[in-house]
This record gives C-alpha cells, sequence and structure tokens, in this order.
C-alpha cells in the first residue's frame, strides 16, 4: 500500500510527466498526426532517417540471408554428416565382428587399492547384483 501511495504522488509531479510525455513522444506520429509521415517527405530526407532506412534495409536482407542459409544448407550439411557417421558407424561394428574376442584384463595388484568403504558398502560390487539377487553380495 505505501509503494502505490509513492508511487502515485511521484506520477502527479509535473517533471515525471514531462519526461514520461518525452520519452514517449513519437517521431513517426505526433499527437495531432504530424510527424516525419505525415510531412510531405521533407522530414524524410535528413542524413540521420536515410541512414536509419538504410540500416533497416540491410539487416532485413542480412537476416533473410541467414535463414535462406540455415535452412538449404545447414540441415542437409547435418543431415549428410550424420548419414556418413551412420555409415562409418556400421562399417566399423561389420570390421569388429570378424575379429576375435578380446581377452580379459589382467588384474594388477596396484588397481581397485581401498583404504576405507564407500558408505554404501566395500566398493567393489557397488549397483551389480549377487547370486542370491542381493545388491553388491
Amino acid at each position: 500500500m505505501l509503494g502505490l501511495r509513492t508511487f502515485q504522488r511521484a506520477t502527479r509531479a509535473p517533471a515525471f510527466r514531462q519526461t514520461l510525455q518525452r520519452r514517449f513522444a513519437s517521431a513517426e506520429q505526433g499527437p495531432s498526426g504530424i510527424g516525419a509521415q505525415g510531412l510531405d517527405g521533407a522530414a524524410m530526407k535528413n542524413a540521420f532517417n536515410s541512414e536509419r532506412a538504410a540500416v533497416k534495409d540491410h539487416a532485413a536482407a542480412t537476416s533473410d540471408l541467414w535463414r535462406k542459409l540455415s535452412i538449404y544448407v545447414v540441415i542437409p550439411a547435418i543431415a549428410i554428416a550424420g548419414a556418413n557417421a551412420y555409415r562409418l558407424w556400421v562399417e566399423h561394428w561389420e570390421h569388429k565382428s570378424h575379429e576375435p574376442p578380446l581377452e580379459e584384463q589382467p588384474e594388477y595388484p596396484y588397481q581397485n587399492i581401498r583404504t576405507k568403504n564407500f558408505f554404501w558398502g566395500d566398493g567393489d560390487k557397488g549397483g551389480q547384483l549377487g547370486k542370491d539377487g542381493g545388491v553388491g553380495s
């Protein structure tokens, strides 16, 4: 409630109203309909407005270029790269299927050294089901 009253008092101040009126005043359309568009082109002929129009046209052309690149170049490139990756994946596993199975890695004494147990158990069987179906047994 206090914040609302403070806001209402502040907006009644003439300096605040003038700031808002200046802030929201539009160069495109004035209150009486006379503005940059309402005149017979004299206001549109200055350097600032012509530069803004050129920047706007350039932005429209550039965004159209990037939209076309995204649709007509990037999407087909992703599809081609995906097809190539799938082909290489299948070729790799076809090659691997003809090789003999890998031999088991030896267990060295310096591997899996445990100085203390993990909070869920000894840490050697974490998350694996044992013979009786229990976890870590």
